[in-house]
């Protein structure tokens, strides 16, 4: 399926794939910086922003590929924040030749046992859902998911996003049960990360759960050559919290700049 995206400025390719509480529009405080110097393509996954879910399971992936395809990108520099991080490495795996380069952000890892945090959320989150409490529920995404950096306007953005998001899913879920069906959901593509060969930056934030620190530790641990970049002042979605930090940051990653993980 070609997902829901758009194509802007000129020069080398680079993708764009959003977190699992957020769509596309997660980029839209760095758009300005990246496209004047690359070509990026920003797309929704499905179920997300303007990207519908279908009736059957899918692999983000091969969506992703396609999505490329569509805006002929033979290949690009992925970047991934959170689930946007899982499809860009399950992408590696499934479409080698489609990806240079790899900048992985607060990345989830399908493979990591759950640490004690993120049970908690999920077990709070599934709660709230199951009583018919959405907007606590996205409360809960909001405060769990944003560092301290992060403005009101910033949080009434996830918001929203994770509204719609949650509006989405279970509208899904009420039509799987209506036509007696388990709903859709993405199927796993395995990822050996001893496998990945292209550059990785993998990004973390102080403020991020100990879970996604621990991930991403295990992640770099066996990238080959992977090189990690904690942000003292970040949660889970830096490009969100403080977007004059990150987009520099991206930008001298993105060109290949030799000085930018110096001390």
């Amino acid at each position: 399926m070609i997902l829901a995206h758009d194509v802007t400025g000129s020069g080398p390719a680079v993708v764009l794939l959003h977190a699992g509480v957020a769509d596309r529009r997660m980029w839209d405080p760095i758009m300005a910086g990246l496209t004047q110097t690359f070509r990026v393509l920003r797309a929704d996954l499905r179920g997300y922003g303007q990207s519908p879910l279908p009736a059957e399971d899918y692999v983000d992936a091969d969506d992703v590929a396609e999505t490329m395809d569509a805006a002929q990108f033979t290949d690009a520099v992925v970047v991934g924040n959170s689930l946007g991080a899982r499809v860009a490495c399950e992408l590696t795996a499934r479409h080698p030749g489609r990806v240079r380069e790899l900048v992985l952000i607060s990345p989830d890892v399908a493979a990591s046992t759950p640490g004690e945090d993120l049970r908690a959320f999920a077990a709070r989150e599934e709660a709230l859902l199951a009583a018919g409490d959405v907007e606590a529920a996205v409360a809960l995404n909001v405060a769990t998911w944003l560092g301290p950096a992060a403005d009101d306007a910033t949080r009434d953005l996830v918001a929203d996003m994770q509204r719609e998001i949650l509006h989405t899913q279970l509208a899904a879920e009420a039509d799987a049960t209506t036509r007696g069906a388990p709903p859709a959901t993405p199927r796993p593509v395995p990822v050996d990360p001893s496998a990945i060969h292209v550059p990785t930056l993998v990004v973390t934030g102080a403020h991020d759960l100990a879970h996604c620190r621990a991930a991403a530790d295990d992640l770099v641990a066996a990238v080959p050559g992977a090189e990690r970049l904690d942000l003292d002042w970040a949660g889970h979605l830096p490009t969100l919290e403080n977007p004059d930090a990150i987009e520099p940051l991206l930008l001298d990653v993105l060109r290949d700049d030799p000085t930018v993980h110096a001390p």
